[in-house]
C-alpha cells in the first residue's frame, strides 16, 4: 500500500510540459497532457489533470502505483526507464524524482518572486508560523505549509502551491541532521529569518546542541532578515560567530530587544501584556495561549508583522483572535478535572516548560502523565533522569510514566509514580485515580501516541 500522504493541489499555478522539463532537465517518454493542474505523490489522492511524482521511499516506490495515479493523473515523473508508455499522458523521465520535486518548487518559487518568511528552531516553530500567517494574513494573501510539513517533501509540495494571487510565503523548517536546513533554503529562497531558540531536541541526528545550532542558523546563510529571540543567549553567540551581515530584530523579555514584551500578567489560559515596537508605538495584547514560552512565539510573530508595515491594530486582532494549534497545549474540562494537553511531541526544554505551566495553574492535585522523549541519541537517559528531577523539584503530585526511557525520570522521582508500557495502560490508571480539581498535563513524542491515554 502506498503510505505517502503528502498532496497539495488548491490554488495551484497551473505547470506546462515546457515547465516541467525546464525545472528537472528530464526527458518525455511519452507526451499528450500539456498543462496540469497541480502536483501529487500519493496515488490514492490524485485529481484529474495533476502530474504524480513517483517518490521512492525506504518502504513504499511510487512506481508500484503509477497505472493506478495514471487513471486521472494527466502525467507522471518517473526515474525508472522500464516505465511503459502511458496512452493520452506525459511521462517525464528523470534522474531522481524527489530531487525533481524540489527543483519544480523552486522553479515555481522563482518564477512567482514574492516575499518568503522561514521559521526555524527547537520549539514553537509551528505556533510561530501560524501566528505570522495570521499576522500577515491580514492584510495580504499567505501561501504557508500546512500542520508541520516542514520537511524536504512537505516544503517543496507547499512551494507547488503558489499562486498568482499570493503576496507572501511564511514556511516552518524543520532538521533532524546537519545541512538540512541549508537544503530546504536552496529550494526556498527565504528572505526572511525566525529563530525561535535552540534546545536538546532531534539529537540522535547530531553530534551535540553545537551542532543543534549551526544547523538552524544555516537560515541565515540565505535570509537577508533575521528575527531572533535575544533572551537566548546561546542562540545569540552563534548568530554572532555566523558572521551574520544582514538586518538583525531581537525580540524578547529579559534582554534589550527591539519589539519587546512588558506588564506581563500570565493568566491560567493565556496571558496580558503590551508590546513595545522600536519606540514607534505599543499595543495591550490579550493572548490566548498559555505559558511564557508563548509569549516569545508571539514576539516573533508580531516582529515579522513590524517589517511588513501591518497595522498595529491588525497584529492586535490577530493575537487575540489566535486559539493555538491542535495538540499544543490545548486546555479542556472533563467532569471538573483540568486537562492540558501537549501532545504533539516532546523534548527537554518543552517538557520543562509544560511542567512549569502545570505548578503554576494547578488548584487541586499536579498530575504529570508523560510518554518517552525521543530521538535524543547519547543524551537520551540524562535528559529523562533530569527529566524525573526535576519532577521532584516542583513538587509534582503524581506522575505516570509511559515507556522504557519515562521509566528512568521515575526512578528518580520522590513522589507517587507509575510505571505503564502504552498510552492506553496510561489512560485506563488515570481515571481511576482523577479526581475532581485535579490538573493533569498529557505530554510525550509524537511516537508516543499519547493522545490515546483520552482515547484518541
Amino acid at each position: 500500500m502506498n503510505t505517502v500522504v503528502y498532496c497539495e493541489r488548491e490554488d495551484m499555478t497551473l505547470l506546462t510540459v515546457e515547465d516541467m522539463i525546464a525545472a528537472t532537465g528530464g526527458k518525455t517518454l511519452c507526451r499528450d497532457a500539456g498543462i496540469f493542474t497541480g502536483i501529487c505523490i500519493d496515488s490514492r489522492k490524485i485529481q484529474e489533470g495533476e502530474l504524480f511524482i513517483a517518490l521512492k521511499g525506504e518502504r513504499f516506490d511510487g512506481h508500484d502505483f503509477l497505472a493506478q495515479a495514471l487513471e486521472k493523473a494527466g502525467g507522471a515523473i518517473v526515474h525508472s526507464t522500464d516505465t511503459a508508455p502511458a496512452q493520452g499522458k506525459t511521462v517525464i523521465l528523470v534522474r531522481d524524482t524527489l530531487r525533481a520535486l524540489q527543483d519544480i518548487a523552486r522553479f515555481i518559487r522563482i518564477k512567482r518572486n514574492i516575499p518568503l518568511v522561514a521559521v526555524t528552531g527547537s520549539n514553537g516553530k509551528t505556533t510561530t508560523k501560524e501566528l505570522t500567517a495570521a499576522i500577515l494574513g491580514t492584510q495580504h494573501r499567505i501561501l504557508k505549509n500546512s500542520g508541520n510539513l516542514n520537511n524536504h517533501i512537505g516544503l517543496p509540495l507547499t512551494l507547488t502551491k503558489i499562486s498568482d494571487e499570493d503576496e507572501i510565503i511564511v514556511l516552518e523548517m524543520g532538521a533532524s541532521a546537519p545541512g538540512e536546513i541549508r537544503e530546504l533554503c536552496a529550494v526556498a529562497m527565504p528572505n526572511y529569518g525566525v529563530l525561535t531558540n535552540i534546545g536538546r531536541a532531534h539529537l540522535e541526528g547530531f553530534k551535540d546542541i553545537e551542532t543543534v545550532r549551526s544547523t538552524k542558523v544555516e537560515l541565515l546563510e540565505t535570509a537577508g532578515v533575521a528575527v531572533v529571540n535575544a533572551d537566548d543567549h546561546f542562540l545569540m553567540e552563534g548568530i554572532q560567530r555566523s558572521g551574520f551581515r544582514g538586518t538583525v530584530k531581537r525580540y524578547g523579555i529579559e534582554s534589550a530587544s527591539d519589539i519587546r514584551a512588558t506588564n506581563i500578567v500570565l493568566h491560567d489560559h493565556g496571558a496580558d501584556f503590551r508590546i513595545e515596537f522600536q519606540g514607534d508605538y505599543s499595543i495591550e495584547v490579550t493572548s490566548h495561549i498559555a505559558g511564557k514560552f508563548n509569549i516569545y512565539n508571539i514576539l516573533a510573530a508580531a516582529s515579522i508583522g513590524y517589517l511588513f508595515a501591518i497595522d498595529p491594530v491588525n497584529i492586535k486582532r490577530a493575537i487575540e483572535s489566535f486559539s493555538g494549534v491542535p495538540m499544543r497545549m490545548e486546555f479542556r474540562e472533563f467532569q471538573g478535572i483540568n486537562i492540558i494537553s501537549d501532545m504533539y511531541n516532546a523534548n527537554p526544554a518543552s517538557m520543562e516548560a509544560a511542567l512549569r505551566e502545570l505548578t503554576r495553574i494547578r488548584k487541586g492535585r499536579s498530575v504529570a502523565v508523560l510518554g518517552d522523549m525521543l530521538e535524543l541519541g547519547s543524551y537520551e537517559e540524562e535528559a529523562h533522569r533530569e527529566t524525573g528531577r526535576l519532577l521532584s523539584g516542583l513538587s509534582i503530585d503524581i506522575f505516570i510514566a509511559v515507556g522504557d526511557r519515562m521509566a528512568l525520570a521515575a526512578s528518580e522521582f520522590t513522589g507517587s509514580a507509575y510505571r505503564l508500557s502504552s498510552a492506553e495502560e496510561a489512560g485506563n490508571l488515570l481515571r481511576t485515580i482523577w479526581e475532581k480539581g485535579d490538573t493533569v498535563l498529557i505530554k510525550g513524542s509524537r511516537g508516543m501516541h499519547m493522545e490515546r491515554v483520552l482515547g484518541g
